[in-house]
């Protein structure tokens, strides 16, 4: 099962329903990070970094047990390196305005402006709450898929599964006046 979702938040306002769209993303902000420990592999061109992993680019915040940043150009000689993706893992949350993303594992393409999560992912919007196996949210659109799938996700069996391979979830609905 499969479901595509925009990127809104409904709210009722006097009885109307408003829905206010997440903005693009500016993957061309810098990535400022916070962790405990880094690792800079030059020749490999990657940066390992571990214990409580933020990185933070425009409104967009990434957390993860550890998250491997991947970059072209040397950061030892002076050269301004460019990173090109991100891969993270252990309870992966992604942050925007109105929305969490949660999951075992996450990708963010940073040349392809998505992100990609697998494991026990759930997604949340104001009251709405959608979760399944592996989402993907196109930065540049807004538009979020997520897939049920089914069975373990990753190298250790029975650590993440899906909803018996379905996609689940709960919409609120605008409150009414009933009165008659």
């Amino acid at each position: 099962m499969r479901i595509a979702l925009p990127l809104i938040v409904l709210a009722a306002t006097a009885g109307a329903t408003a829905a206010v769209a997440q903005q693009r993303h500016d993957s061309n902000a810098p990535l400022n990070f916070d962790a405990g420990h880094i690792e800079l592999q030059d020749k490999q061109g990657r940066a390992i970094l571990s214990g409580g992993v933020k990185v933070v680019q425009a409104e967009m915040t990434l957390t993860a047990s550890k998250m491997t940043i991947a970059y072209s150009g040397q950061a030892l000689n002076g050269a301004s390196p460019q990173a090109s993706r991100i891969d993270a893992s252990g309870n992966v949350v992604v942050t925007r305005p109105d929305q969490t993303a949660r999951g075992a594992y996450g990708v963010y393409d940073i040349n392809r402006r998505t992100v990609i999560m697998l494991g026990g992912v759930t997604l949340t919007q104001g009251g709405n709450t959608v979760s399944g196996s592996r989402l993907t949210i196109n930065l540049d659109t807004g538009k979020a898929v997520i897939d049920g799938g089914s069975g373990a996700v990753g190298g250790t069996p029975g650590t993440t599964s899906s909803s018996g391979g379905r996609v689940t979830g709960t919409f609120t609905v605008p409150k009414r006046n009933d009165s008659k």
